[in-house]
């Protein structure tokens, strides 16, 4: 069965920085294009970033653009966002996601798998 397993939130300062993880099993990896979503409290689901198989292709949110950083490493099964000038609205839980094909989607929709989500915490 498909597993997607976030890891490497945490409590971080604003103008700080994390890397989060997410490591996939049970599927063909390098098949799938990856996304990461966020939620805030109270707030509806958004799009982050994606990359597609390859990793020659990605998308980010108008939000992150120049301060995120999605990568992934097809030998290792691990998708990640590099996460930078990091600011208190930034603070939500993290989501991978997986679809399958050379697409990539910015909507919640197009992608079959979910990780559980990473807690991101970003004090002022």
């Amino acid at each position: 069965q498909v597993q997607l397993v976030e890891s490497g939130g945490g409590l971080v300062q604003a103008g700080g920085s994390l890397r989060l993880s997410c490591a996939a099993s049970g599927l063909t990896f390098s098949s799938y294009a990856m996304g990461w979503f966020r939620q805030a409290p109270g707030k509806e689901r958004e799009f982050v970033a994606a990359i597609n198989w390859s990793g020659g292709g990605s998308d980010y949110a108008d939000s992150v653009k120049g301060r995120f950083t999605i990568s992934r490493d097809n030998v290792k099964n691990t998708v990640y966002l590099q996460m930078n000038s990091l600011k208190p609205e930034d603070t939500a839980v993290y989501y991978c996601a997986a679809t399958y094909g050379r697409s990539l989607y910015s909507a919640s929709s197009g992608y079959s798998y979910w990780g559980q989500g990473t807690q991101v915490t970003v004090s002022s």
